[in-house]
């Protein structure tokens, strides 16, 4: 049947009740239990808060803002810069050529052949480097959210680039804000990275300064948001470095503030930084 459920709510209770001149209170009871699903049935289980915690609303700390337009500087929420749910293996199209060429330049991910058509090689380096930084699906496809991750990590790796952080003696965690990059550079030599980074949507920006590492946990509990903050290295107020649990290219979200890195960047930030390092964010993000 279709309709809304509170019209085949409706039409199943008035069949009950013409059934129930033929039928005694017993036989009404029952048939009405048929129609009302009981309570458990459309109430979802929610999660076990952590020893001495409750839950009242949960608001992810890689938030999606209230508007999913362009307010952030990304592309609209039906682009598809967004996830793909589906993509043919090795599909080619108009951003291949640039991808290309940002893959050559990078020389990282296997040879390309710069010429804006599809080949068993290209198909596998930028499979390889969708796998790397975590874009779904993987499939060695030439797509937008590609091209734009290309962009932004061959930008990120230029010298001119680097220098911008003026890491300085020691280790410094360099977060490039407009292109939503980061790396770690030591005694002013990059020893991870670039990555990509989400930080946070317009009216929550990742302020731009120089800041020090405050405080480290593996995993730590926001009372704020109520959710699990993995790999947590706070440098300024309640902001910091963490793992995210969403798409990190989901154009349409961003952070209250925090730096989210993808999981095996997560833990490469981890292993190189220490209480009191250098953290430089520079420049802002488009829309904040």
């Amino acid at each position: 049947m279709s309709g809304s459920p509170a019209a085949v709510y409706l039409l199943s209770a008035a069949a009950v009740l013409g059934l129930a001149v033929a039928a005694g209170p017993a036989d009404v009871a029952s048939m009405l239990e048929s129609v009302v699903p009981p309570a458990s049935a459309t109430t979802a289980a929610r999660p076990t808060p952590p020893a001495g915690k409750s839950f009242v609303t949960v608001i992810r700390h890689d938030a999606r803002p209230a508007s999913t337009g362009e307010q952030d500087g990304a592309a609209p929420a039906n682009s598809d810069r967004l996830r793909t749910t589906a993509a043919a293996p090795c599909t080619s199209g108009r951003w291949q050529h640039a991808i290309e060429e940002n893959l050559a330049r990078l020389g990282t991910f296997g040879a390309v052949s710069v010429d804006g058509r599809q080949s068993p090689a290209d198909c596998a380096a930028i499979r390889g480097f969708q796998q790397r930084f975590g874009i779904e699906p993987a499939a060695g496809q030439a797509d937008a959210t590609t091209a734009d991750v290309a962009r932004r990590i061959t930008a990120s790796s230029a010298p001119e680039k680097v220098r911008r952080c003026d890491a300085g003696p020691g280790v410094t965690a360099c977060v490039d804000l407009t292109l939503q990059t980061a790396w770690v550079m030591r005694d002013g030599a990059v020893v991870a990275g670039p990555t990509v980074v989400r930080t946070g949507f317009a009216g929550h920006a990742t302020p731009a300064g120089v800041f020090r590492i405050n405080k480290r946990a593996e995993k730590e509990w926001s009372d704020s948001y109520e959710v699990w903050l993995p790999y947590w290295q706070r440098f300024v107020g309640g902001i910091g470095f963490h793992e995210t649990t969403t798409y990190l290219h989901d154009a349409a979200r961003g952070s209250h503030g925090c730096v989210n890195l993808l999981h095996r960047d997560a833990v490469t930030m981890w292993d190189q930084l220490q209480m009191g390092a250098r953290v430089h964010a520079f420049g802002r993000r488009p829309g904040t």
